[in-house]
């Protein structure tokens, strides 16, 4: 044998390690897409009904916000329409109330004051005079000057 024939022998061996690795290869790749073509598969299948229900659940959810607006555009109305009858309200007896209590206050005053024959002396009693026992009455002249206004 000469050297070309070894030569020729080395890379026809070496092209048939090659060829042999390369199907190997080609092998493995083709059975990889086969199973990630199954799982596209199987995900695809489970997927479709899972956005089904995905947009269905948002329709859903769609719906009930749009409700909860109505409801708090409702409550703001009657907030508002609480507000107006509360100044309403506030407005139309607060005065008048205040002036009936004035009155009424003015009139139990103006009885009390003149209830002399029936009991009231024009005495004051005070709780503990300095020298003097408890309970004791003061004399209406000795009160000051702001009770002799009153009566006069």
């Amino acid at each position: 044998m000469s050297g070309g024939e070894v030569a020729g022998i080395l890379v026809a061996v070496f092209w048939a390690i090659l060829v042999s690795f390369l199907a190997v290869a080609l092998f493995r790749l083709a059975r990889t897409l086969r199973a990630a073509g199954e799982l596209v598969t199987r995900v695809t299948e489970e997927a479709v009904p899972l956005l089904a229900e995905a947009g269905a659940t948002v329709r859903s959810a769609n719906t009930q916000l749009a409700r909860v607006d109505a409801i708090a555009s409702d409550v703001q109305e009657v907030t508002a329409n609480a507000s107006a009858l509360s100044s309403t309200v506030s407005t139309a007896f607060g005065g008048p109330l205040v002036k009936v209590a004035a009155f009424g206050y003015g009139v139990r005053r103006a009885l009390g004051r003149n209830r002399g024959p029936a009991g009231d002396d024009g005495d004051v009693i005070v709780g503990r005079p300095v020298g003097g026992p408890a309970g004791a009455r003061v004399p209406a002249a000795r009160r000051g000057f702001s009770a002799r206004r009153r009566k006069g």
